[in-house]
């Protein structure tokens, strides 16, 4: 065990991880910056609605990605040598985004207007959308497959400086909240905008090879794994919704403070798992028992990692949420104290869909992420009005315990079992 943990150390896929995670930290650390000033201009009301206005561009963003995040990076990764089927996939990519995009702000729009519970704060939902744009332009999932993680690092550190400058300089009163995603999706459009072009130049590639043939098949070979993000984005951004909806914009902003803290470790799961995921998928059309050892000696020291941060978190718990400047510091500490489960037990679930979808069980992912999504859902809207914050923090944990269940059952069999 002393000698593999040398060895990776020592390698230079974990060069390029440090390399990643420079980025990735500014992502990270960035909202621990701003949080304590918005709260203390906007108040937690406030801060809740800006809540809401970012799960909701988050969730209108799977729409755009199509699966691009989870197919596009596995054929990027397998197909690296190739600049030619790079081109296809890259140009191909884009152009089913585009499409997706035109719909979804159309339809957003109509949704905005119309709808009474969107219409109160359409001003506030509308310029939300800058931050789908900016995600709409995103090349994280290509840089990802060819694993350039320097790229990927520019254009987190660029995006987030722009949006601290940004909040700092133009949130001055509690009606600026309107503002805050708007800030966060010109970050987002001028920093993914260098990174595309810088890729587009770079591999000399051009739209006029695309065909409508291979756009119309994208999206029609994406529509399973895209229907299965779906879920996974109303497991991740609803809660704060359906908690405004059903409880209060100050219930919410209470949520938000909560899962701002966690979702640190929560946000870098998934990009340990867009990290590690391309190799998985590499090593596993090469090698079965190579893809095993890489995939648990790094996923191994990632959940150590995890597990040793929560326990600090839950020790230091009333100094964490005090530095946030709410009014209830102790009744939120106590509902942090909950929710640091949620982190540790996706330290399992996240690791195991690394093996799912790399195996090509993609029917069997999308049927689990469904059935859990929806049990999850119904337990957090029936549960919401009684016991508010807490009920929904422990219908998360049921979700990611049981998720990891059903993974693990779906690759023993061809996975930890034939090479024990």
């Amino acid at each position: 065990m002393k000698q593999k943990v040398q060895s990776v150390l020592k390698s230079d896929f974990i060069k390029k991880f440090f390399v990643y995670g420079i980025g990735q930290g500014f992502n990270l650390i960035t909202p621990l910056l701003v949080v304590p000033y918005i709260v203390s201009v906007c108040g937690e009301e406030g801060y809740g609605k800006i809540g809401v206005g970012m799960a909701l561009a988050f969730f209108i963003m799977v729409f755009i990605d199509y699966g691009s995040e989870i197919v596009g990076v596995k054929d990027v990764a397998v197909n690296r040598d190739s600049n030619e089927k790079l081109e296809s996939i890259f140009i191909t990519t884009y152009a089913a985004k585009f499409i997706l995009l035109l719909g979804m702000l159309l339809l957003v729009s109509v949704a905005f207007y119309f709808i009474p519970y969107f219409s109160k704060e359409k001003a506030l939902f509308f310029l939300s959308l800058s931050m789908v744009i900016g995600q709409f332009i995103n090349p994280t999932w290509f840089l990802q497959g060819i694993e350039n993680f320097k790229w990927i690092t520019i254009l987190n550190i660029l995006s987030k400086v722009i949006y601290l400058i940004g909040v700092f300089l133009f949130l001055k009163k509690p009606g600026d909240y309107i503002y805050s995603n708007l800030i966060w999706g010109i970050g987002m459009i001028v920093a993914n905008g260098i990174a595309w072009f810088y890729i587009f130049y770079n591999h000399s590639f051009s739209f006029s090879n695309l065909k409508k043939t291979e756009v119309e098949k994208i999206i029609r070979h994406n529509f399973s794994i895209f229907s299965s993000q779906i879920f996974v984005s109303l497991q991740m951004y609803s809660p704060i919704v359906l908690i405004s909806f059903f409880g209060s914009n100050t219930m919410a902003g209470q949520y938000k403070i909560v899962d701002q803290i966690i979702v640190i470790f929560k946000t870098y799961l998934l990009l340990f798992f867009n990290f590690v995921y391309p190799r998985v998928c590499y090593l596993l059309d090469k090698s079965k028992r190579e893809a095993l050892r890489f995939w648990k000696v790094y996923n191994g020291l990632n959940g150590v990692f995890v597990i040793t941060s929560m326990l600090l978190i839950a020790l230091f718990s009333f100094k964490i949420v005090a530095y946030f400047n709410p009014k209830g510091i102790k009744e939120i500490s106590d509902l942090l104290k909950i929710a640091i489960l949620i982190p540790i037990f996706q330290s399992i679930s996240i690791p195991l869909k690394q093996l799912v979808l790399g195996s090509n069980k993609q029917r069997q992912y999308v049927k689990t992420v469904m059935i859990i999504t929806i049990i999850s859902l119904v337990i957090i809207v029936i549960i919401t009005p009684f016991y508010n914050v807490l009920g929904v923090f422990f219908a998360l944990i049921a979700t990611e315990i049981i998720t990891a269940a059903i993974f693990y059952n779906l690759i023993k069999k061809d996975l930890f079992v034939r090479t024990s």
